[in-house]
């Protein structure tokens, strides 16, 4: 299971319809709008 790096809720790779691939790494998301402010922004979801 991956983690939504934007809600953080948890997400299967096999069956997630939203992703995207940022630096060669591919993110998985559980809803369009969080795939959306990813999109946006990448790094404001993935700095620690």
């Amino acid at each position: 299971m991956a983690i939504d790096p934007v809600c953080r809720m948890t997400v299967d790779e096999e069956t997630a319809k939203y992703t995207s691939t940022y630096e060669g790494k591919t993110y998985y998301f559980c809803a369009p709008g969080c795939k959306k402010l990813f999109d946006r922004d990448p790094e404001a979801y993935l700095k620690p």
